[in-house]
């Protein structure tokens, strides 16, 4: 594929100084925002017609149809008032979860470094306009289509746009060939500025992907297995409730009473809460990681972190605080240490002059800008920071040389001045040294590598001729020593190592780093060194078996390359480990993307990594990706405590609303009292429990099966177990009440109030019981209470006693007021219905239940 460059769009700008922010909020106002067309956001017509079309409210409306056609005008009133109150709660909670939608999205908007009057800023990347100056890096995804005005070694992988695999090396010059960046590519080596041209659907990428903006997502397993659940109990339950309208209208000869009674079945049935239960776990999740400065891309990855068994880390950055400096130099005239503040020593001039000439003069790698501040510091007011050095060439690192290479022009010296630094044994073999010379300086390597030093070697050669070879081996380099520098491990992360192994997780290193400082940083941060590390060429000669025999026992791996992190995760994988993986470069995008959960660096990652990454540790904080992990626990142990409240909490309703025609009763629960309860178990289930903090001992336990189900046989026989001797106490209630309470006209209304007290206050304590489920009673399971469950339990009874001692409210549920004895034995029942829930919850906890932890701890 051909990308072609219309140059009528190249508009003349300030190359510079860049757009002044007038110019630019003028065209950012003309044009529009740097973005693609992406999906519409629900707006409030949609969200209007997805709440109005919910099964519960047209069940609603059909039973005010119902009780319309049986001259109860007030109950019909009723009931379609209901109707609005629970439409407007649906509306304010999807409306709020589209605002945090929304927030997260800006969250994940990409940035780009600008040039604007004269100075560097960091923008989003939606806030480009044409005439815009972009600089880029190596990493960087080009925001814009841009014009070159700029470019060091600068090569651009094009292949989202051309399907073309190479890259693309690209030119300033007049007359090249290549010397536009197209928006969507990604700069795989060198740096460069730009002048954009094309923003948004104007870009090439944006011209391209129109048609992406329908794309949606695919269910994840757990969204399949909760509409799979909700479809089957929907229609056994429509089932079940059209059987019973039928029994009650042949039997009782009264077919409007009859599909009364099939209509509130049908509504105790049917488990709508479940699929809000879920996008609001998911959703608020994230939210909470975001405050927490993780970024999820991908809600679901938020769940899958609690299954999580093997964590695979960098060191530089997530390990350490990735703030390097140099420590010490050592060359044949011998050491010296940077910390100990006294003057660099002359013997050493040069070799910290040629590690600060094979750098970058606009450093961002963290090594080459503790290199340049060291020069600095230790050649200040020497003749040996050139600053007048003309850049030649640039021989930049691969895989197949460690080692990277700077040509120099002196203005005052006739050849060429070549600089070169990387690793030791790279240099060593750039300078042919002897076996004795090499063996000097790897022992010494090995000395600074144990203290947990990176060690570099730098070396320096001068070339006469004016064509340059095309490799480095063809330079005459001369060793001139060693430099070694730290980067501190980060303070939090012995904590969170230690959190992740009593978890059951194990955390393996991949570094490109030597072994001996791996092995150093490793036993600093706790990490289990008992065995070897495996560096990269060992892996490389390691069969698929062979690797998966050693892996048990190795928990580094050193001087690995990113397609080698690749092969790792895939061999995890292969022993049925859930895998998540931190990186920030480029190369690291392939095994982020093969990783269970991808997660990314935000501050200092690159945008193609973090597009490949379903989390996003905006601070680069390893503990935050700890608080992850427990809170993706919480979200799968919470959930799970949902569903058996909602489980529980719907037999009863189902059992009152088919006894009553099975024992020849009165109707026991209408539709209004059906509601009343929906208002209790819709904010229970989406708010009570999602706010439920990680039981103590959550994190010390091994990780659950990936697999494990929702709806596995320790949850449904949890809710069945508690559900069923509700149901009991509740229908003991009333039998009890029509015995107790003389026959006349109000004995059925004074039957079913208590009933029905009993049923509210006995829901309360279905939630409160279900808040932990470590065997401790849910009185003392917390420290800090719920405020939600104060809240949601404060106001059910407020309105259950003025639905009691308000003459109309009681005629709206056929209530007759019961007598105070009898309100005192209902909250004793509810009591002992408590007592039942936490009987089942310890009974069912010393049962072993082998699906719920089925990882060993490794």
């Amino acid at each position: 594929m051909v990308l072609n460059f219309d140059p009528m769009i190249i508009p003349t700008a300030p190359v510079a100084t860049g757009l002044s922010e007038p110019a630019a909020r003028q065209r950012l106002a003309q044009d529009g925002p740097n973005e693609l067309p992406a999906a519409k956001p629900r707006g409030l017509l949609r969200l209007l017609r997805e709440v109005a079309t919910e099964p519960m409210l047209l069940l609603l409306v059909a039973c005010g149809v119902v009780y319309g056609l049986l001259g109860d005008a007030q109950e019909a009133l009723m009931l379609l008032g209901f109707v609005f109150v629970v439409m407007g709660i649906s509306f304010a909670q999807q409306r709020r979860s589209e605002r945090s939608l929304e927030a997260l999205r800006d969250l994940s908007s990409p940035q780009a470094l600008v040039l604007r009057e004269a100075q560097t800023r960091r923008i989003a990347a939606r806030e480009l306009v044409v005439g815009d100056i972009v600089l880029l890096a190596e990493g960087d995804r080009v925001p814009a289509d841009l014009r070159l005005v700029e470019a060091n070694n600068l090569a651009l992988d094009e292949s989202l746009l051309t399907g073309e695999s190479m890259p693309v090396s690209k030119s300033a010059a007049e007359g090249a060939a290549e010397t536009s960046a197209f928006s969507g590519s990604l700069v795989t080596r060198g740096s460069g500025r730009g002048l954009v041209t094309a923003t948004g659907p104007r870009s090439a990428l944006g011209r391209i992907g129109e048609s992406l903006a329908a794309i949606e997502a695919a269910p994840t397993p757990i969204q399949r297995e909760m509409r799979a659940v909700v479809k089957r109990v929907a229609a056994v339950g429509l089932a079940l409730a059209a059987a019973l309208a039928l029994a009650q209208g042949l039997l009782r000869g009264d077919l409007l009473q009859g599909l009364l009674a099939g209509i509130t079945l049908a509504m105790a049935i049917l488990p709508e809460e479940l699929p809000v239960i879920l996008t609001l776990f998911l959703g608020l999740g994230a939210w909470r990681l975001a405050r927490e400065n993780v970024l999820a891309r991908s809600m679901p990855a938020v769940e899958l972190l609690g299954a999580t068994t093997v964590l695979c880390v960098d060191k530089t950055g997530t390990l350490t605080a990735n703030r390097m400096r140099v420590r010490r130099l050592w060359s044949a005239q011998g050491p010296f240490d940077m910390a100990a503040g006294s003057v660099l020593p002359d013997a050493l001039h040069g070799l910290l002059e040629y590690a600060v000439l094979a750098s970058h003069r606009r450093a961002f790698d963290p090594m080459e800008a503790a290199i340049v501040a060291a020069g600095q510091q230790g050649l200040a007011n020497t003749e040996h920071l050139h600053a007048d050095w003309t850049l030649v060439e640039d021989y930049p690192l691969s895989p197949e040389m460690l080692a990277m290479s700077r040509v120099w022009q002196s203005p005052d010296q006739q050849g060429h001045l070549i600089a070169a630094k990387g690793a030791p044994e790279a240099i060593v073999d750039l300078c042919h040294l002897d076996a004795a010379q090499a063996a000097l300086i790897a022992a010494q390597v090995a000395a600074l590598a144990a203290d947990g030093l990176r060690v570099l070697g730098v070396a320096q050669a001068r070339f006469e001729a004016r064509a340059l070879p095309a490799i480095q081996h063809d330079f005459d380099f001369e060793f001139l020593g060693l430099l070694a520098l730290e980067d501190p491990l980060r303070p939090e992360v012995p904590q969170a190592i230690a959190e992740c192994l009593g978890a059951g997780i194990r955390v393996v290193m991949m570094t490109g780093d030597h072994p001996a400082t791996a092995l150093a940083i490793a036993r600093q941060a706790g990490l289990k060194v008992d065995g070897p590390a495996i560096s990269g060429p060992e892996l490389a000669q390691l069969s698929d078996a062979a690797l998966a025999a050693r892996l048990p026992d190795t928990q580094v791996f050193c001087r690995v390359q990113p397609e080698q992190k690749l092969r790792l995760v895939r061999a995890f994988q292969a022993r049925g480990d859930v895998v998540a993986m931190t990186g920030d470069g480029v190369n690291d995008a392939p095994a982020l993307k093969a990783a269970d959960i991808g997660v990314a660096m935000g501050a200092r990652g690159t945008e193609v990594a973090r597009e490949a990454a379903a989390l996003v540790l905006l601070n680069d904080d390893f503990a935050a990706l700890v608080t992850a992990v427990r809170d993706g626990r919480r979200v799968f142990a919470n959930l799970r405590k949902a569903i058996v409240f909602v489980v529980a909490v719907h037999v009863p309703i189902v059992g009152l609303s088919v006894l009553p025609v099975l024992l020849g009763w009165p109707l026991l629960l209408m539709p209004v009292h059906i509601l009343f309860l929906q208002l209790i178990i819709d904010p229970a289930c989406a708010v009570v429990f999602e706010a439920e903090a990680l039981e103590p001992a959550a994190m010390r336990a091994p990780p659950r099966r990936a697999d494990q189900r929702l709806f596995d046989r320790a949850v449904l026989a949890r809710g069945l177990g508690q559900g069923l001797g509700l149901l009991l106490i509740l229908a003991a209630t009333y039998a009890g009440a029509r015995l107790i309470v003389p026959e006349g006209p109000q004995r059925d209304g004074i039957a079913r109030a208590l009933t029905f007290s009993v049923m509210v206050l006995a829901n309360l304590g279905l939630i409160h019981a279900n808040r932990a489920w470590d065997g401790v009673s849910g009185w003392r399971a917390h420290a800090a209470s719920n405020r939600q469950f104060g809240l949601i339990a404060g106001a059910t009874l407020l309105v259950l006693a003025l639905v009691l001692e308000l003459p109309v409210l009681a005629r709206l549920f056929s209530f007759a007021t019961p007598p105070p004895a009898l309100l005192l034995a209902a909250a004793g029942l509810a009591a002992l219905s408590l007592a039942w829930f936490e009987a089942v919850k310890r009974g069912l906890a010393r049962r072993p239940i082998p699906s719920a932890h089925a990882h060993p701890i490794r």
